[in-house]
């Protein structure tokens, strides 16, 4: 049996990947992401980053659980609320756990299209494995910093717009 060998690529860097280069600003992407988060900090550190990554994504938050699924169902003053092309949610929430919205949005025929990233300050095995057996479609642990967060943010939005192919067709790139 011959061996052959293998040659390892020089090494990468992840900020100078032509996607990290693209022109957010020229770029007009329309999406609408829910962000299901009852922390101020967090909301606005997700604001932030979206705004830097998807300038041009509408976000709205729902601060608790019960919310969500009104906001979701479109029930009470969220009767004009957009369907979401994109759900982020945190697992702990008051009046009803991440995990229990993201129980209701995945069996609910209506909403189970919808992706949801779970972000979490969790990272405990226990609770990933139980967001994916609930079928999030991704799971990520909140980042520490401002720098941080707005790349992942950025790279969320990168995936799930550039990447992925949403049903709803949220992501349509509509260049100026």
């Amino acid at each position: 049996m011959r061996q052959v060998g293998l040659e390892i690529p020089p090494k990468i860097d992840l900020t100078v990947l032509p996607v990290f280069q693209r022109d957010w600003a020229r770029e007009r992407i329309r999406m609408e992401i829910l962000l299901i988060d009852d922390n101020p900090a967090d909301v606005r550190m997700v604001r932030d980053g979206l705004k830097e990554a998807l300038p041009e994504a509408r976000l709205s938050v729902a601060s608790d659980g019960v919310e969500a699924i009104r906001f979701l169902r479109r029930e009470g003053h969220h009767s004009s609320a957009p369907r979401p092309d994109l759900i982020i949610l945190d697992l702990r929430l008051p009046k009803k756990s991440g995990f229990d919205v993201l129980t209701e949005i995945k069996q609910d025929r209506a909403l189970a299209t919808i992706p949801v990233v779970v972000q979490s300050s969790s990272e405990e095995p226990i609770d990933i494995q139980r967001a994916y057996s609930l079928h999030a479609n991704c799971y990520i642990t909140k980042p520490a910093g401002f720098d941080e967060f707005t790349r992942t943010m950025r790279v969320l939005a990168d995936f799930w717009v550039t990447v992925a192919k949403l049903p709803s067709g949220a992501n349509q790139w509509n260049t100026n």
